[in-house]
């Protein structure tokens, strides 16, 4: 069996030792092939694994191809690039990390594109990058809502003014998730659950504006 031909074996397993094989040779020529594994591979560790494969080639033949991925139709496509990229760490990749990504209607591509702006982001757009995740709080469900407080709270002080602005609002599903991040912010030993729910509390017993 060729090592192309493992990667889309039945077996995950098959699978999981190709990708691992693939990232050991670090064969250039494999781009394209993990590239559309990437996009429909169903088990997340052999995804994982791929990704591990794409940071061993050159970013200079990775980064562009991811990039250009981004733009697919298929959500695990964008998904899965967009985790990539944030691995491989290169900020040239940084312009393509777009407003329609950070707001992708697929919670597990938005969700992907707020740890890899959160990690490309180069000095001087932590601000802006912080009012854009903020415009999403009260979104999804409980996973989706601590991405996001995880990605605000990465981006350090900046958050703070963003977070007051949102308490201040008039949508108390807002308001519970940005004092929640709040706290994290301040306590990131602090339990979500816990921090989100306290927060539900505090808007339920104040007075209403």
């Amino acid at each position: 069996m060729t090592l192309v031909t493992a990667l889309s074996a039945g077996e995950s397993s098959t699978r999981l030792q190709a990708a691992l094989a693939a990232g050991t040779q670090a064969d250039p020529g494999l781009l394209e092939t993990l590239m559309a594994r990437c996009a429909v591979e169903p088990d997340f560790f052999v995804r994982d694994m791929l990704t591990w494969a794409l940071t061993r080639l050159p970013a200079e033949l990775t980064v562009p191809r991811l990039v250009a991925e981004l733009g697919s139709a298929v959500p695990q496509a964008r998904s899965q690039a967009l985790h990539t990229l944030s691995k491989v760490g290169d900020d040239r990749a940084w312009p393509a990390i777009t407003r329609s990504l950070l707001r992708d209607p697929d919670d597990e591509v938005a969700r992907a594109a707020w740890r890899t702006a959160v990690a490309l982001a180069p000095e001087g757009e932590q601000e802006g990058l912080a009012v854009e995740l903020a415009a999403q709080l009260g979104r999804g469900d409980r996973n989706v809502k601590l991405s996001l407080s995880r990605a605000l709270v990465a981006l350090g002080e900046v958050v703070e003014p963003v977070l007051r602005r949102a308490q201040a609002g008039a949508d108390p599903e807002v308001q519970a998730h940005a004092r929640a991040t709040e706290t994290l912010l301040r306590d990131p030993e602090a339990g979500f659950d816990g921090a989100i729910e306290d927060a539900k509390r505090i808007f339920a017993l104040s007075p209403q504006r």
